[in-house]
């Protein structure tokens, strides 16, 4: 199996329970997952896009994460956040304005 080269992780808010209930969700998540990969593969980038169960940093929802970069997003609620995203992403850079990690 060839790899990606980007894995973006979507947090969905799932719980142990397996019920979707925190902020992420919520707040739309879900909703970005089809723009995220049908933008990804318009761009020609190599994206694996995935959800993920609840990251723990609800107060940010909804979360995304970028690995390998280990880039954390927060309060990506929109498809105009995800398009400044990955034109980072394609410059190899992280978009600062919705960063929440260092």
């Amino acid at each position: 199996m060839k790899k990606p080269d980007f894995h973006i992780l979507v947090c969905n808010s799932f719980r142990v329970a397996g019920d979707a209930q925190g902020a992420c969700n919520k707040k739309g998540a879900a909703n970005l997952l089809q723009y995220i990969t049908e933008e990804s593969s318009d761009r020609g980038l190599d994206v694996a896009v995935s959800t993920t169960g609840c990251l723990n940093v609800c107060t940010e929802g909804p979360v995304i994460v970028i690995h390998p970069n280990n880039f954390w997003y927060g309060k990506v609620d929109s498809e105009e956040a995800i398009d400044e995203i990955l034109d980072a992403l394609e410059e190899g850079e992280a978009c600062e304005k919705y960063l929440i990690s260092d």
